[in-house]
């Protein structure tokens, strides 16, 4: 639980015993009994919230499958660079132009065929 032990969570503790006092001691540890519980409601709550609006589909989840700390980017560009299926193999869209496009057509008739390119000599 949030990476404390038990020895830090003892040492905790005793810091608190010293800093609170044994008079305010029981008191803040009633407020952070209740505190706790009411945490542990509000989420009870909302996944009994979350069961209702999502009917039987949410029983049938694999929650384990969507944990984002399974995901290791290593693993997976290793696995996107090793994978040794073909690539996508649909039809892909000819690069050449369209000899009768408009752009081809106005692109032709504003540059002669002779005449080199404009060419600016302080454009860096």
């Amino acid at each position: 639980m949030f990476g404390l032990t038990f020895e830090k969570i003892l040492i905790i503790g005793i810091v608190a015993v010293f800093l609170l006092g044994p008079e305010k001691l029981p008191h803040y540890a009633a407020q952070l009994g209740r505190l706790v519980r009411q945490l542990r409601d509000m989420a009870n709550g909302a996944k009994d919230r979350m069961r209702d609006e999502m009917g039987p589909e949410f029983d049938e989840l694999d929650w384990k499958k969507l944990d984002p700390r399974q995901y290791d980017p290593r693993r997976i560009i290793r696995e996107a660079l090793l994978d040794d299926t073909p690539a996508d193999t649909t039809p892909t869209i000819s690069r050449s132009p369209n000899p009768n496009s408009a752009y081809l057509q106005k692109k032709r008739a504003s540059l002669p065929a002779a005449e080199p390119a404009p060419f600016d000599t302080e454009a860096t």
